[in-house]
């Protein structure tokens, strides 16, 4: 289920408050006159004089639940993007441009509508892995090479603003956080480190795992960064101090993915152990343990709204569980090799494969069906994802070429 809020700002006694109201049942069919009245008879803040606003804004989110959802993807270009291997590829906020590393020491930012490259990102000696926007923002681009630093770039101008060094190995993971004030990196040095985008100063070294770290992200406040490593551990680290806030213990094996959910109070991680993880963010608990799979899991995550948790395995299936019951909810079954990366698109209705067996899929989230089968690369596809609208996609593959559908 969609789970849709509407947060009520109001003042009292000259105090600014929030009051969230949660419209679980909101779906494309249903009836907002009588959605409104219910609220209405529940909250004593939507008087009569503000229903109507209230209705503008379930219609709104209504259209905005049924678009794209019936959405049938065609390819739209294909790119030969660089001449050796693509490690990743990531897309703005809005799906107007869209960036690509690359064994080839670059990477390549692209016009979404018109394949166009916009600028080469030159000036790292090794690899480039890791990429990212500084999403929601969109004007920074910060790339992670195996020359063991990490470079910040104008999206506007192609000019590289800073290079961050001082891992003594590869960095293979990255994130800004969601201000846009930081970024960071995480390496096989087993450290990760905070850097100050403004002046380019590295902050703190977050000391404390005992193998390479691969995986990082910041929660949606910005104030608590986990990092995933290959001693089977994840550690939660506070972001504006660098200190250690709890490590989550338990996985026997090593971490393939660990993100927070979007009210910042559940921590998912995933592991090679095949199972994926639920900790409570608060006191680093596990809280349940997602089994059935029968190989690694290679992919995690949760809905935009923290509903359902989607998994992706080397057995090639994927899952769906419910965060509340903690159960197996549907079986995504089809691919016939690994899934590397699976999506939820922001609606929460449909999930997004990539698969070692050439193919992207698109699958009902609710029912397991595949809808769509996006055919086309020639070799294993290690990345995929959705715009924020939902209504683009983008794959890149072993074949050297990113594939964008719409």
């Amino acid at each position: 289920m969609k789970q849709s809020r509407i947060m009520l700002e109001y003042e009292n006694s000259g105090e600014l408050k929030t009051k969230s109201i949660d419209l679980l049942d909101l779906d494309p069919s249903t009836d907002v006159n009588a959605l409104v009245e219910e609220i209405q008879k529940a909250e004593p803040l939507i008087t009569a004089s503000r229903s109507d606003q209230v209705k503008l804004l379930i219609q709104r989110l209504q259209n905005k639940l049924k678009q794209h959802s019936n959405h049938k993807f065609y390819l739209f270009k294909v790119l030969r993007a660089h001449i050796l291997p693509l490690t990743n590829v990531a897309l703005n906020k809005s799906g107007s441009c869209f960036i690509t590393g690359s064994y080839d020491r670059t990477c390549k930012l692209w016009d979404t509508a018109s394949g166009e490259e916009l600028h080469t990102l030159e000036g790292h000696r090794n690899v480039v892995y890791a990429i990212a926007f500084n999403n929601p923002y969109g004007d920074k681009i910060a790339t992670g090479s195996f020359d063991k630093t990490c470079k910040l770039w104008s999206v506007e101008t192609g000019k590289c603003y800073h290079t961050f060094k001082g891992h003594t190995a590869e960095i293979v993971c990255l994130s800004f956080n969601p201000q846009s004030t930081l970024v960071a990196t995480g390496s096989m040095d087993t450290t990760a480190k905070l850097w100050d985008i403004q002046n380019g100063e590295e902050l703190f070294t977050l000391t404390g795992h005992s193998a390479e770290i691969i995986s990082l992200s910041f929660n949606t406040s910005g104030n608590r960064i986990i990092t995933g490593s290959f001693d089977h551990t994840v550690i939660v680290w506070e972001a504006d101090s660098g200190r250690k806030v709890c490590t989550l213990i338990g996985h026997c094996a090593e971490i393939s993915s660990a993100l927070f959910n979007w009210d910042c109070s559940l921590i998912l991680t995933g592991s090679m152990d095949k199972t994926c993880m639920l900790w409570d963010a608060t006191n680093g608990r596990c809280v349940a343990t997602l089994t059935g799979h029968d190989d690694e899991i290679l992919d995690s995550c949760f809905d935009y709204t923290g509903k359902l948790i989607a998994t992706a395995s080397a057995d090639g299936t994927a899952r769906v569980f419910s965060v509340a019951t903690r159960k197996c909810i549907t079986k995504l079954e089809g691919h016939e090799g690994e899934i590397s990366k699976i999506s939820f698109n922001p609606q929460g209705s449909r999930l997004l494969t990539g698969s070692s067996d050439k193919t992207a899929r698109i699958w009902d989230a609710q029912t397991g069906q595949c809808l769509q089968v996006l055919e086309g690369h020639t070799d294993e596809i290690f990345s995929c994802a959705f715009n924020y609208k939902g209504d683009i996609i983008i794959t890149g593959s072993k074949d050297n070429t990113c594939r964008i559908w719409r």
